[in-house]
């Protein structure tokens, strides 16, 4: 076995086990109800009238006493009817450029979401519309719904202005972590977009992407994108945030029943971003 084949088993066991020890914390973990979670988002800062992004992993929701369903009622409950509540529903997993260079069309009705089974049952859920985007879609009820969807299909990076995202910071957005970590936040691709000026490398490729989406009524639609550049991709790391929003204030943690919830304003994440590109630091590594 040549050693680099050995260090890459090597990496894949070491994941393994800390996926095993993350499932088995779940799985220990007291069960909790419905109004638990409720008491345990509200308790994080969620209040009605938010407009909140979710990202979620049913796997660490090992102990909860009710259905998927019930999960996405509790966040609902959570922003209340003045509020609203995101998603992300991309068709896809792995870099953004290999699935564009499938040259797929992406259909809001019929494309499912790839970003687990939260997200697909929720782009079902009566009441849900889903921005119009082939690779960042996402599935928006609430208050504000059709106001944050409008133009996606338009916005120049998938993420950037124009985009659900990037309106976030318009509406003093939240992100809920639900069992998962900074690590999956698609909100920092708006920041990328925001701060790439000032930054001694682009985060986006070259190459502009023209790539086709069909609407709720059968309209097709052209989006002229870029995209993540793959090699910067495997070099990203959130985890450099941490630090400066705990410092700050702006990261707040809780758990109930095993699972790991984890809350953080947008506008934090943007400041946050700026005062290490002050210092020359960006959320890269070498």
């Amino acid at each position: 076995m040549t050693p680099l084949i050995l260090s890459r088993v090597r990496t894949w066991v070491k994941r393994r086990v800390r996926g095993g020890l993350r499932l088995a914390t779940t799985r220990w973990g007291r069960p909790f109800s419905t109004s638990d979670l409720l008491q345990a988002v509200r308790g994080l800062g969620v209040a009605p009238g938010d407009t909140l992004l979710v990202h979620s992993s049913l796997d660490h929701l090992g102990k909860f006493s009710g259905k998927p369903s019930d999960v996405l009622a509790v966040l609902q409950e959570a922003v209340g009817p003045g509020g609203t509540l995101l998603l992300p529903t991309l068709p896809f997993t792995g870099p953004t450029v290999d699935y564009a260079q499938q040259r797929r069309v992406f259909d809001v009705r019929r494309t499912p979401s790839r970003m687990g089974l939260l997200t697909e049952l929720f782009r079902r859920t009566p009441g849900v519309i889903r921005s119009v985007h082939p690779t960042h879609s996402v599935a928006v009820w609430g208050a504000d719904a059709a106001a944050l969807v409008a133009g996606h299909v338009h916005a120049k990076t998938p993420c950037g202005v124009g985009s659900p995202y990037a309106r976030l910071l318009d509406r003093d957005g939240k992100i809920l972590f639900l069992g998962c970590d900074v690590k999956v936040m698609t909100f920092f691709h708006t920041v990328e977009e925001l701060l790439e000026p000032r930054m001694p490398f682009s985060p986006f490729t070259q190459q502009e992407y023209l790539l086709e989406s069909v609407d709720a009524d059968g309209r097709t639609w052209t989006t002229h994108t870029r995209l993540s550049d793959p090699v910067l991709v495997r070099r990203r790391n959130l985890t450099k945030l941490l630090p400066v929003l705990r410092q700050r204030g702006a990261w707040r943690e809780a758990s109930v029943g095993g699972l790991k919830l984890r809350l953080v304003g947008a506008r934090h994440v943007l400041s946050a971003c700026e005062a290490l590109a002050n210092q020359g630091i960006y959320c890269y590594d070498a």
